[in-house]
């Protein structure tokens, strides 16, 4: 005797959430195929949109160099007429080509892969009990359980961004990463790092052996042992009428990083190309653009955008985030992004010499203590047996040397003491 159809159907999908099997209903394959969209998103790049959408957030197909895609989540609405944003990607540095397939399938296990099989990425939650897949409000996409828990989420896999609710952990993804450029999406040189008792801002150099420090939190933030760091937003009052973006720290304790206007829960925290730091709150209900900077670790009226590498390019002095010169053997020359570190030819001590550089810092030299106490020579001579080494820089008032394989940007200061000495052919 056979069971009724409605019995049956009930009987297969209760099995089906049982065994952990995603219910067909709840499976999908996306094809990277069709007409882009027609508005200007981030990066001006072309994109196709996937039906995986909840308000102001949705799943796209983008490249920013033909025939290379990355699967991305944009934030932004047509409606607000402003520019619609990446704030997670799936395969950065690792793209996929026309008709590449991004497919969840009944063992539960999240696919990205080019129309030849070959698989970008994935999310490895084969047979682990997945029964379906959602775009949560808040920009999180997530694989769950038949109890509703999450098997994976997509905020434990930040790119450069944080979204409101996403969090660092020592113990799992503890890092942003920069992209390298506009048109390239690769990892950059900038790297944002959640350490046992700070966060930490490095650039990395092929010419350095290690990356070096430019921003080190730990004064900034005052916030004990951190296991996990929350990148947050909650109203400041009970009516809610303005709202505080946080870093919060469950064991020790908050950082404010700024009050804007208006509800904030839409709001992203990025580690930039050029290695800033910044917030920015997406709210359609104004009058003028939807996007606004609510937040920035360098802002440009202190002076402080100085403390990036890069912004004087190559080699260059700024002074209240301004680049005022190009130093070089014969003085301080006008600045322009064609400024470059004299070129050495050998680095034999008998073929280069130093030019003086006086009240100058280089980036790294504000959070590191450099080595010492030490002699002006010695720090000299240190530098001159290493082929890498484009120059050091002294501070006389504390016997301190640091040794720059990068110069970049160098900062100038009040003191007098603080020296910079730039390597330069000697013939």
């Amino acid at each position: 005797m056979s069971l009724p159809c409605f019995f049956t159907l009930s009987f297969l999908l209760f099995c089906i959430c049982a065994q952990g099997v995603v219910p067909p209903s709840q499976t999908f394959n996306f094809v990277n195929e069709g007409e882009f969209g027609d508005y200007i998103v981030e990066y001006d790049a072309n994109y196709r949109v996937l039906s995986v959408f909840s308000s102001p957030f949705q799943l796209c197909f983008y490249n920013t160099t033909p025939g290379a895609y990355t699967l991305a989540l944009r934030m932004g609405t047509v409606r607000s007429e402003s520019l619609m944003r990446w704030v997670w990607e799936a395969n950065r540095g690792n793209p996929v080509g026309e008709n590449a397939t991004f497919s969840l399938g009944a063992n539960g296990n999240l696919v990205l892969a080019d129309a030849d099989g070959r698989v970008a990425w994935q999310s490895n939650t084969a047979d682990k009990g997945v029964v379906g897949f959602r775009l949560l409000p808040n920009g999180n996409m997530v694989l769950y359980d038949s109890n509703g828990s999450f098997v994976w989420q997509s905020f434990d896999l930040p790119t450069d961004t944080l979204l409101v609710g996403q969090a660092l952990r020592l113990k799992g993804p503890n890092k942003l990463v920069s992209r390298l450029s506009e048109k390239e999406n690769k990892d950059g040189a900038y790297s944002l790092v959640l350490e046992s008792n700070r966060f930490v801002l490095y650039y990395a150099s092929k010419n350095s052996p290690r990356p070096m420090l430019y921003f080190d939190a730990t004064d900034y933030l005052s916030l004990g042992k951190l296991d996990v760091l929350t990148f947050n937003s909650q109203p400041e009052t009970e009516d809610a009428f303005a709202y505080e973006i946080r870093l919060e720290n469950p064991n020790a304790g908050t950082r404010i990083l700024s009050r804007p206007k208006y509800n904030s829960t839409l709001t992203y925290l990025r580690l930039g190309i050029d290695g800033g730091l910044r917030a920015y709150t997406f709210y359609d209900n104004v009058d003028w653009g939807a996007w606004e900077e609510t937040f920035t670790l360098f802002p440009r009226d202190s002076g402080e955008e100085c403390q990036l590498p890069e912004r004087c390019g190559s080699f260059g002095l700024c002074e209240d985030s301004q680049c005022v010169a190009c130093p070089s053997p014969n003085g301080l020359m006008g600045w322009s992004k064609s400024c470059a570190p004299p070129k050495l030819t050998s680095c034999k001590p008998n073929d280069i010499k130093y030019f003086k550089l006086e009240g100058v810092e280089h980036f790294m030299s504000k959070y590191t203590r450099g080595s010492g106490p030490v002699k002006e020579e010695d720090c000299s001579r240190k530098c001159t047996s290493d082929c890498k080494c484009l120059g050091f820089f002294f501070n006389r008032a504390e016997s301190r040397c640091w040794i720059a394989y990068e110069l970049k940007t160098l900062t100038r200061v009040a003191n007098s003491t603080h020296l910079g000495y730039i390597k330069a052919p000697a013939h």
